[in-house]
């Protein structure tokens, strides 16, 4: 640890501790302190995947993340989601503060973690004091010894403890100490580099006893899919802070990003997005019965405000390129024969904020091909897409390092299977149609119920 970033925080810690005891000694509020009534352990069993939500203002790593840092607003929309609220308190590098715990813990009936560099006792019951009911416990600064005194402290105050690892050794010390709940951390706290991976590596190795929680670098839904089969739940900050429209964000990573494709009818742009679609399809390719011109194009993007993806099929690039500047697209999606120059041809054609959606024929797809980094989304179809089939969704690959959406066949009748499989999103199309181009207004509400449904959100 030494020379490292985390080494810098803790020393800092230790200097503020002397500080923080001088200013409020533990004589000063200790017989006020009264043990937690919500237990961390219990709200962690309650349903799977668990999800401890985290209140943070900045980090080492990314500066200042949520300007207008409202604990009380953010613990507010947290609630309907989360299994324990998380909270920054460390001051000089998260901008947190011991007095965030009460706002929260006033606010939400769920258990607050108090997240901070616990190396002192006193900072146990300066966290209870102030309402926390659970704490981190971080094995890469401390001993054997300081986390069993520490542990020790926390229980007797009724409040859980994560114990954080990061790595195999921090590991069989937590498996040793028989910790509760094991945080694995995929940030490397040395150099702050983030490898999903070591939740994958580490996770198999605990005892189905142990809840198991992966933290950090979780900041899509398809990470949540990927990780659920070795991990009981995720602890999630930075993704959510850095978005504006949190209620929206919460969605997207808990439920995932959809999309109703085949659009042709105003209403039916509305009927998908007020049903929850963040998605948008718009079909320009010449053979589809869907296909609309650019004017239609223009009313439908109009009457909803869905992001909107336009479908092409081995069409110029000039063309694709005009489209979407007419339209200013959020994406592109082929469904032909594109190949890597083509593509690279249209990325420099395409306005910057324009993504590239590459759909793949998994009838006889080798996903290799499709590594170029200027694809931002592999969606993953049957054939050449429009036949209303699925395919063998067992060759969907776990661990792409793709953003990957499912299409294919999508019904009300097998989303929900489909919702757990490892995707970011599905793709909707005359599953949900009463003719081609026709949308089932019923159709699309019973699919997104269900969606929601899968993962309790309203």
């Amino acid at each position: 640890m030494k020379g490292t970033v985390l080494q810098k925080i803790v020393d800092d810690k230790m200097v503020y501790l002397v500080e923080r005891k001088a200013r409020q000694p533990l004589s000063s509020f200790q017989s006020q302190i009264q043990p937690s009534q919500r237990s961390f352990y219990t709200a962690l069993q309650a349903k799977r995947p668990v999800f401890i939500l985290e209140c943070k203002k900045a980090s080492p790593s990314k500066g200042l993340i949520r300007e207008n840092f409202d604990p009380a607003e953010i613990a507010s929309i947290y609630a309907p989601y989360a299994s324990a609220i998380s909270v920054l308190t460390d001051e000089k590098y998260f901008q947190g503060n011991m007095e965030y715990l009460t706002i929260v813990s006033n606010t939400v009936a769920q258990p607050v973690l108090c997240k901070d560099f616990i190396v002192d006792p006193y900072q146990i019951y300066l966290a209870r004091y102030y309402q926390a009911d659970a704490i981190l416990l971080m094995l890469s600064v401390l001993s054997d010894e300081q986390y069993i005194l520490l542990a020790d402290v926390a229980h007797q105050l009724n409040m859980g403890v994560l114990t954080e690892v990061s790595n195999e050794d921090e590991l069989q010390r937590a498996i040793t100490l028989k910790s509760k709940v094991v945080g694995i951390n995929n940030r490397d706290l040395r150099d702050l580099s983030i490898d999903l991976n070591r939740t994958r590596q580490l996770a198999p190795q605990l005892s189905a006893e142990t809840i198991v929680i992966s933290e950090s670098g979780i900041h899509q839904h398809q990470h949540i899919q990927a990780l659920k089969d070795v991990a009981n739940g995720f602890l999630i900050g930075s993704a959510l802070m850095e978005q504006t429209d949190l209620q929206q964000a919460l969605r997207n990573l808990l439920v995932g990003e959809h999309k109703v494709c085949g659009l042709t009818r105003e209403q039916d742009a509305k009927s998908a997005f007020d049903a929850g679609a963040m998605f948008g399809g718009l079909i320009f390719a010449e053979q589809s019965p869907r296909k609309v011109t650019l004017s239609q194009a223009k009313q439908i993007i109009h009457s909803a405000p869905l992001h909107y993806v336009g479908v092409f099929r081995n069409q110029s690039v000039d063309f694709v390129a005009h489209i979407a500047q007419q339209l200013a697209l959020h994406a592109v999606q082929l469904h032909g024969n594109e190949d890597n120059p083509y593509i690279e041809q249209l990325r420099q054609l395409l306005p910057t904020h324009c993504q590239i959606w590459k759909a793949v024929n998994m009838s006889q797809a080798q996903l290799a091909e499709y590594d170029t980094p200027l694809i931002d989304i592999l969606l993953l179809d049957n054939g050449a897409g429009g036949t209303g089939e699925t395919f063998d969704w067992s060759s969907i690959p776990k661990h792409s390092q793709h953003k990957l959406m499912i299409a294919g066949g999508l019904t009300p009748e097998n989303c929900q299977h489909a919702a757990q499989l490892v995707c970011n999103g599905l793709d909707f199309n005359s599953g949900v149609e009463v003719e081609p181009g026709i949308k089932s207004e019923q159709k699309i509400n019973q699919v997104f119920t269900s969606l929601k449904s899968a993962r309790s959100v309203s």
